[in-house]
């Protein structure tokens, strides 16, 4: 499974074979693109786990650096595949899956809607279709301010809830509706502002 063929419109990336991946699958210099913060972190997650289980610190490993690099490049994988003992197509397995992890740069904000069948009955494809419209993007897009960027997520589990959306993947937003929508963008473009990034 490759990155280009979890949704259209996303460009492909490098293929982890380009990669400079010495046979044991480790790195090749130059080494290290995480911070030592980071790394700290991924060794909180790693001693949940047994010892020889380290590899089901993946995911938490991938979140971990996408919140300091914004996305997953091809070297964090390797990087990450290097210090959990795993095949680096492993760990591209792992990012490729799941749509919560960004294989490209993106937005200061990532909006996720939900548009799996319960929140499309309820106006999930209504509020993305308006999300397109307010933002003058299409989905995978990003501004060209580079604040928002819209994406389309499977099921977030607020059936109840819907329509949903997801804000940087950790915050739940619920019952939104046009007027609510217009008042979190308007609500990110200021806090863009008092952190310097509009």
């Amino acid at each position: 499974m490759s990155a280009g063929n979890k949704s259209q419109g996303v460009k492909q990336q490098p293929m982890l074979a380009q990669m400079p991946i010495d046979l044991a699958g480790g790195l090749s210099p130059p080494a290290r693109v995480l911070s030592e913060s980071a790394y700290r972190q991924i060794d909180r997650e790693i001693a949940k786990y047994p010892a020889d289980q380290r590899q089901s610190a993946v995911m938490a490993a991938l979140r971990i650096a996408q919140v300091e690099k914004g996305y997953v490049s091809p070297e964090v994988e390797v990087e990450i595949a290097a210090y959990l003992g795993m095949a680096p197509m492993a760990v591209h397995e792992v990012t490729t899956f799941y749509n919560m992890y960004n294989q490209s740069p993106i937005g200061r904000y990532k909006l996720t809607v939900c548009t799996n069948l319960p929140c499309a009955l309820r106006d999930g494809e209504k509020i993305a279709s308006y999300l397109k419209a307010k933002l003058g993007i299409g989905l995978n897009q990003t501004t060209d301010d580079g604040l928002f960027t819209l994406q389309e997520g499977e099921c977030m589990g607020a059936c109840g809830d819907s329509p949903v959306m997801l804000v940087n993947n950790h915050r739940m937003c619920s019952f939104m509706s046009f007027e609510r929508i217009d008042a979190l963008l308007e609500e990110l473009k200021e806090e863009a502002k008092l952190n310097g990034r509009a």
